[in-house]
């Protein structure tokens, strides 16, 4: 029961790994010091994705479903729990490819955003300075 419990706590912190890889950068529109955490988590996103390296979550949780009595499941965990809604069936690797292009984009749109809206408050604060 400790070891499924774990495994479901694995797989949660897993899953809000994912979605702050893809949205945490509206989240750094509104706390601007987040970018710390979410731009090397992007990163390490993208690179295992694009690279088709396993996450080291995916392991811990197979290991911890095995120790708990599951039987341990193939694939990473995008491919079991993920890909049937993330990606239907028939989905081509260059759609994929496009997807996660998809996924930069709106992180460097919203980023470029949130860059010019600190340029634009720093240089009105200069402004008023001035005065």
């Amino acid at each position: 029961m400790l070891y499924r419990g774990l495994a479901d706590a694995v797989l949660l912190a897993h899953l809000a790994f994912v979605l702050f890889v893809v949205l945490g950068s509206l989240l750094v529109l509104r706390w601007p010091r987040l970018a710390w955490l979410h731009m090397p988590a992007a990163i390490w996103g993208v690179i295992i994705t694009f690279a088709g390296w396993p996450c080291p979550l995916t392991p811990l949780e197979k290991h911890l479903r095995r120790l708990g009595g599951e039987a341990g499941y193939e694939g990473g965990f995008i491919d079991h729990y993920l890909t049937s809604i993330l990606y239907p069936s028939g989905l081509s690797s260059s759609s994929q490819t496009l997807l996660g292009i998809a996924v930069l984009l709106i992180n460097a749109s919203i980023y470029g955003y949130f860059f010019y809206i600190c340029a634009w408050k720093s240089a009105r604060g200069n402004e008023k300075q001035r005065r």
